[in-house]
């Protein structure tokens, strides 16, 4: 009995190490090549459960701002599989790259690597015959300049863009961009075919007081470059404060 109980002893440990979950990728690594600048390129990597334990993610961490982790939240089971999504927005950042997300789990940390090259507007044109370059999709805004007129400190502000895409193939928006960082959309832009119109909803959240003035860069497929507008604001800290010289001069009912 007693050299029983002995060599329970020591295969327990044995049994333990192989109850767990091991976190097994298709693949670590994607080369997107070149991609046009502006664009949110994007990857899906594939992963299974070759444990036989259950398998959750508990961080995914990437090397840089520029770059956004998504993945399965989910416990995953042994035999399933989930995905770590990955989305490099390449605005402003022309040339080659090299990004890393490092995923962390019960199953073990791998890390997952992206690379690519990013081609400027001008790149993307010396390719281009004139007939292919007539050919592209144009964007155009119908006025370059919106004023919202007194706003509220700290308060989003919806401006309504009118653009319309003047080319003759489709047209796909990307990233929008402003030197206060307090620009976006409200909601992601459908692409616009030919011909097609479109009101752009943008969301303008003031960080000072005073008159503002705010330059937004839209980019997109248009190879002709990306096109800019201006906000205009008068940004007062309470639109609700009344006014003590108006109040002075009005007339004072009876109390």
């Amino acid at each position: 009995m007693r050299s029983l109980l002995l060599l329970l002893a020591l295969a327990a440990p044995v049994f333990a190490a192989r109850a767990q979950a091991v976190l097994s990728f298709e693949t670590t690594a994607h080369e997107f090549g070149p991609i046009p600048e502006g664009t949110l390129a994007t990857r899906e990597f594939r992963f299974k459960n070759t444990g036989n334990q259950p398998l959750v993610i508990a961080d995914a961490q990437a090397s840089c701002g520029c770059t956004t982790p998504e993945w399965t939240r989910a416990p995953v089971l042994p035999g399933r599989g989930g995905l770590v999504k990955a989305v490099y927005n390449s605005a402003g950042r022309p040339g080659v790259f090299a990004k890393t997300i490092t995923v962390s789990s019960n199953g073990g940390t791998v890390v997952l690597s992206l690379k690519g090259t990013v081609l400027t507007k001008e790149e993307q044109r010396a390719q281009l015959t004139p007939a292919q370059l007539a050919a592209s999709p144009r964007l155009e805004l119908e006025r370059a300049s919106y004023d919202g007129g007194r706003v509220e400190l700290g308060q989003p502000v919806l401006f309504r863009v009118g653009i319309r895409n003047t080319g003759a193939q489709p047209l796909r928006l990307s990233t929008l961009t402003s030197n206060c960082f307090c620009v976006g959309y409200r909601a992601a832009p459908a692409p616009l075919a030919p011909g097609q119109r479109a009101v752009l909803e943008l969301l303008y959240t003031p960080r000072l007081a005073g008159a503002a003035a705010e330059l937004v860069t839209l980019a997109s497929n248009d190879l002709h470059g990306d096109v800019r507008l201006t906000l205009r604001a008068t940004v007062v800290k309470d639109l609700l404060q009344p006014s003590l010289v108006k109040e002075s001069a009005a007339v004072v009912p009876f109390k």
